[in-house]
Order: structure tokens, then sequence, then C-alpha cells
């Protein structure tokens, strides 16, 4: 919920004017909570590590793969060898574009 452009919200925050007196409990309240934890990386690293692999394995069969992958290891970069490198760089960050998207929804 996009709470920039709620009306609801506008007009309560224009009608309250301040804190509700509630003699510190609210302050006590967030001492009491644990603390927050950190988040872990390795789903993150994972995804990328799938996303490479699925890439990879969609275009194994393509014959542009396997001419580039023979450019590739001649040291020699040329347009099929710059596809496939974009290809799987793009669908890398497609996946941890789409992580990044679900862990903020939540």
């Amino acid at each position: 919920m996009n709470h920039h452009d709620d009306p609801i919200e506008a007009l309560l925050r224009k009608q309250f004017e301040g804190a509700v007196a509630d003699d510190g409990f609210s302050e006590r309240m967030m001492q009491r909570l644990p603390p927050r934890r950190s988040r872990i990386a390795w789903p993150l690293w994972l995804g990328l590590l799938a996303g490479a692999g699925a890439c990879w394995l969609s275009v194994a069969g393509l014959p542009w793969t396997r001419v580039s992958w023979r450019y590739w290891t001649d040291g020699s970069l040329s347009t099929s060898t710059i596809v496939l490198l974009l290809a799987m760089a793009s669908m890398s960050l497609l996946a941890c574009w789409w992580s990044i998207a679900e862990a903020d929804d939540r």
C-alpha cells in the first residue's frame, strides 16, 4: 500500500497534532522488542548462480553458443561471445532484481 497518496492518512495527519500521551509505554515496548535479525546473503547468491546456470542450460545446445565458447577460450571476443555474456549477465541481473523486489514487499 502506498501511504504517500492515501487521502485518509492525509486527512488524519492534518487533523492530528502530535503524539498520544502514553506515559512512556511506547518507549518501554520498543526497548523490550528483540533486535532485528540481519539479512542472510546466501539466498541472493544462490539465486544469482541458479539464474546463470539456468541461462547457460537454456542456450547450451545452440550452435552460436559453441562458437562463442570456442572464441572465448581462444581469448578473442567475437560478436557471439559478447551476446552470450550479455545474455548471461542480463538473466542474472533479472534474477537479482526479482529477488530484491520480492524482499522489499515483506
